[in-house]
């Protein structure tokens, strides 16, 4: 029987985690999250959001997954027999199915642009193109359901080869470049004319959108994309060794995350404000403006390409690890089924997804709660499944596991340690429920 894999270096689990943190959620989501959002507003409320709560339940999730080495399920039934924080698992790996089944879709949508990149049909041909173009793709039934499901077929083809020969060699090569690309685009972006509009929606605050909506918006987009409350962190330190520094690990991978959205936001904004366009076009606001941008690019074609390639890999970076929740619960301490469970799992989220996929075309008039199935799925998870779970993860960490267990795991300072802990246990779990409560008063009444 296979032996169960492991990431080869620290630095090789600091990139893959980084990478489900950075994917669309810093990239794609954050964008048109603040853009809709307050821009500066919502800005100093997730990085506020990312440190003092998302960081401390990110080390919490590292906690829990390196000492049960196992599958979330598996790891929570060791560390408490007998008690139903197990289910903690199981909500794990049907949020983050349904995060995928949606977040497919958004990969499917790079995956057209990529291929009309590749043959350099992206070509502006008039002030409106590339946001007709966007509504072109999307209301497409056929071409958004063959490119999810292209999607998917990545994400499973890296999940199948394993931890150390798929997740930490892809991790490895194509993070670095997307970090390099994205400063080499924040650059030109920062020299457009009317540039400095877009800098001050991103710094300079506005109040007004100061309110408990934004806040719990906020919360939610910290916990997306630092993929907290849905067990990927769990399931991914299970593959880490005793002697990584945790603590490092989840700073490095937090800093890295805000890094990357504040550089996503300079690429974005700036350029929406010169080019004569508003910041609140929703989830289209990558598609509709980035590519804009190329076009006032020397051999912007040739850039295009590459930005859509590393786009795709960043994406990618996420789907795989929540892929891999699945398939770790579906194999347990089976490893030779990790092909065979890497594609039934796929396959099984691709169907999910697929009302996602239809919800701006022929499923447009399907509503739940007055969003789209698309928009309902983000709404469920980020608003609702993500939080939740965060909450019982830190109360986990605070209550079932004691100090000396959690002491003895991290290995901080005794100040610094302290300090973790106040917030594992009292800090974090009452900011959560202040910030649920009131998010769905404003929400709902």
């Amino acid at each position: 029987m296979a032996k169960r894999d492991r990431f080869g270096s620290k630095i090789g689990f600091i990139l893959a985690a980084a990478g489900s943190a950075i994917g669309l959620g810093a990239i794609w989501k954050f964008p048109y999250m603040a853009g809709t959002n307050g821009g500066s507003v919502f800005l100093i409320l997730f990085i506020i959001s990312t440190i003092l709560i998302g960081l401390p339940i990110l080390l919490a999730e590292f906690v829990i997954g390196r000492r049960g080495q196992a599958d979330p399920v598996t790891s929570f039934k060791k560390q408490a027999p007998g008690k139903p924080w197990y289910l903690l698992g199981w909500s794990g790996l049907i949020f983050s199915s349904i995060i995928l089944s949606f977040y497919s879709v958004v990969g499917g949508w790079i995956l057209s642009y990529l291929v009309r990149a590749v043959f350099f049909k992206l070509k502006g041909g008039s002030e409106n193109y590339f946001g007709e173009l966007f509504g072109t793709i999307i209301q497409n039934p056929w071409e958004v359901i063959i490119a999810q499901g292209a999607f998917m077929l990545l994400t499973i083809w890296i999940v199948q080869g394993g931890i150390k020969g798929g997740i930490e060699r892809a991790s490895k090569w194509m993070m670095p470049l997307l970090f390099v690309f994205f400063i080499a685009l924040v650059i030109r972006s920062l020299t457009l004319d009317g540039a400095m509009e877009g800098i001050k929606f991103l710094f300079v605050p506005d109040w007004s959108y100061f309110n408990g909506k934004t806040i719990l918006l906020a919360l939610g987009q910290a916990f997306f994309s630092l993929s907290v409350g849905v067990a990927v962190m769990i399931t991914y330190a299970s593959y880490l060794s005793k002697e990584e520094k945790l603590g490092s690990s989840a700073l490095n991978v937090s800093l890295m995350n805000i890094g990357v959205s504040i550089l996503a936001g300079l690429v974005i904004f700036p350029a929406v404000f010169a080019l004569g366009y508003t910041p609140d076009q929703g989830p289209g606001l990558a598609f509709i403006i980035l590519p804009a941008v190329f076009e006032q690019i020397p051999f912007g074609a040739f850039f295009m390409i590459i930005f859509f390639i590393l786009l795709l890999f960043a994406t990618l970076t996420s789907s795989i690890s929540m892929l891999e929740i699945s398939v770790s619960i579906g194999i347990r301490s089976n490893y030779d089924r990790r092909r065979k469970a890497s594609w039934i799992y796929g396959i099984i989220i691709f169907l999910v997804g697929i009302p996602s996929a239809l919800s701006f075309g022929v499923l447009s008039d399907l509503h739940i709660l007055g969003m789209t199935v698309f928009d309902f799925a983000d709404f469920i998870t980020s608003s609702f499944g993500l939080p939740l779970g965060a909450f019982f993860m830190s109360l986990f960490a605070g209550y079932q596991l004691t100090k000396v267990e959690l002491s003895n795991e991290l290995k901080l300072g005794h100040s610094l340690f302290n300090t973790w802990y106040f917030i594992v246990r009292f800090a974090a779990p009452i900011a959560i429920i202040i910030i649920f409560v009131q998010g769905i008063i404003k929400l709902f009444l």
